[in-house]
């Protein structure tokens, strides 16, 4: 099932996984059931489970049938009432997921989706959406991936080596800061500016 959290997986998926749980407790429970009396069962349903993932993949229409699809709750500014009535979704539901999402005004929205996990998606109106840098012609400096060197006075050498440093540069800026051994450093990275952000340890937790 991934790495999905509880609320993201597919209604059949948590199905399984509840059926997992049920299958794992009874033979522990029960010490008088052989344990291959859970097991097998427990196989069948991960094997199960892989094999209809794998052809959601890879055909639609059992993607379809299986996860079904994403449904349109609001359409230029007005809520689609068939598709409300349909999904089950009040307007109460509609108007707190929506201001969970930052917009108020249903006429502010240019498309609500109700996707197949259960959560909605907002596309609002041209004029009322967010400026970006783009759009201001703002230009932005590089994102870089953040690189920890130093955790909890724990040194990370094959880091210290991606950064293009060496043990020279850091030994270095520990003299800057005034920090006599690594120990003593509680965070020490690059972030994703590709600035370099050092903390000692508080003397307290020495």
């Amino acid at each position: 099932m991934g790495k999905r959290q509880i609320g993201e997986l597919q209604p059949f998926e948590l199905v399984i996984a509840i059926m997992l749980s049920e299958l794992a407790a009874v033979p522990m429970q029960d010490t008088g059931i052989p344990l291959r009396n859970g097991i097998i069962p427990i196989f069948t349903l991960m094997l199960l489970e892989i094999i209809i993932s794998l052809l959601s993949l890879k055909i639609e229409g059992i993607r379809k049938i299986v996860c079904g699809s994403p449904s349109i709750l609001i359409k230029n500014g007005k809520v689609i009432e068939s598709e409300m009535r349909k999904q089950r979704f009040t307007l109460t539901d509609l108007l707190e997921e929506i201001r969970i999402l930052g917009y108020f005004n249903i006429s502010d929205i240019e498309y609500a989706i109700l996707e197949t996990n259960g959560k909605l998606s907002i596309i609002p109106k041209s004029n009322k959406a967010p400026a970006t840098k783009e759009d201001l012609n703002i230009k932005d400096s590089e994102i870089k991936l953040p690189i920890s060197i130093i955790l909890d006075g724990v040194l990370n050498t094959k880091n210290l080596k991606i950064s293009g440093y060496d043990m020279n540069w850091l030994n270095k800026i520990l003299k800057e800061n005034k920090i006599d051994k690594i120990e003593d450093v509680f965070i020490a990275m690059f972030d994703t500016k590709g600035e370099f952000f050092i903390q000692r340890r508080s003397k307290n937790e020495e």
